[in-house]
């Protein structure tokens, strides 16, 4: 009886994943150096921990949000799309020279959101179906769709009446804070949907880990990676408007850099740079943090020509824990299980 039950198989339990396991490192380590931050600034500048200069912090932070929620779908899937700065500048150009030409806002808004939705189909068209790299894709495009908006407006701002209800746009608030950053809001609570609770962003996350697999599972993944290259075309778009709208008047030469400040908002938040791995709480981070460090540099008077050279230094720590994150998460696992 002794031997039988020896040999007798045992059943195996599935242990479940600590919290600690499933969380996404890197997305923790840049929440606690938001924190960091958001303390360091309160007590250097008396007045950023004030409710006007968070209103305008999450103005400032809106634009970027609304199109680096978009960018986390493009980098899941190991994409990147450099083209949403010159994007978002061809759609600002357009709208205000299109309400100059006495178009009707809705029309315009309408012509602006497909504007940005062609440059983005034409991105995942090419890049998708005729198999050239998107960086080159979208690096060419950065130059090709700026160059059009710069000839279209002769380099100069096109002004844009204050009635008119793109203008008020940007004026408006709700509570206190801008419909931009309810906007951004909005935009985040459909990312985070899409990504986590639909087939699409099952899809999206595959492709970025093993596209074979899921090819091979009957799935189109051209027609995916093209999907996630319109919507940040889309999201360019939308950008444009709402930055024209703010501004008062659309110009060819808005959002320089502005690719930049949004591949750093996804990959700070723990979004993996290589794909595989998404997530949107992990993008609302970093879309802080990128704001937050120019919002605090301002008013501490510092130069705003500082602001460029401590987001590029930031991306790359943002990359170096975006890739040894697990290492890390390991590390400190290890550390915490010893005390």
């Amino acid at each position: 009886m002794n031997a039988h039950a020896d040999t007798a198989p045992r059943a195996v339990t599935a242990e479940t994943p600590s919290w600690w396991d499933r969380t996404n490192k890197a997305t923790l380590a840049m929440f606690g150096v938001t924190v960091v931050l958001f303390l360091g600034f309160g007590l250097a500048a008396p007045n950023f921990v004030t409710f006007d200069n968070l209103s305008n912090l999450a103005t400032q932070v809106a634009i970027t949000l609304i199109v680096a929620v978009a960018m986390t779908f493009v980098i899941t899937t190991g994409q990147i799309d450099l083209s949403v700065g010159s994007t978002l500048a061809f759609v600002a150009a357009t709208t205000a020279q299109l309400l100059e030409a006495g178009w009707d806002s809705s029309i315009v808004i309408a012509i602006g959101l497909a504007a940005g939705l062609f440059w983005g189909a034409v991105n995942g068209w090419l890049s998708a179906y005729q198999k050239i790299p998107p960086f080159i894709v979208t690096l060419a495009a950065m130059s090709v769709i700026r160059g059009l908006a710069q000839l279209s407006t002769q380099g100069f701002s096109v002004p844009i009446d204050k009635r008119l209800f793109v203008a008020r746009i940007g004026e408006a608030k709700f509570l206190g804070f801008s419909v931009l950053a309810w906007i951004a809001l909005l935009t985040v609570v459909i990312g985070a949907v899409l990504l986590a609770k639909t087939r699409f962003g099952s899809y999206v996350t595959g492709i970025g880990s093993q596209e074979e697999s899921v090819r091979r599972a009957g799935v189109n993944t051209n027609r995916i990676k093209m999907i996630a290259l319109m919507l940040t075309g889309l999201a360019a778009g939308a950008a444009g408007i709402l930055t024209a709208a703010r501004l008062g008047s659309g110009s060819a030469n808005s959002g320089e850099g502005f690719e930049l400040t949004v591949i750093a908002a996804v990959v700070l938040g723990g979004t993996n740079l290589f794909g595989g791995r998404g997530t949107i709480t992990g993008t609302i981070v970093g879309a802080v943090i990128t704001g937050m460090i120019a919002n605090g540099l301002t008013l501490l008077g510092v130069s705003p020509f500082l602001t460029p050279i401590v987001t590029g230094l930031v991306l790359i720590l943002a990359i170096w824990v975006n890739l040894r994150g697990r290492s890390l998460g390991q590390l400190v696992g290890h550390w915490a299980g010893r005390s």
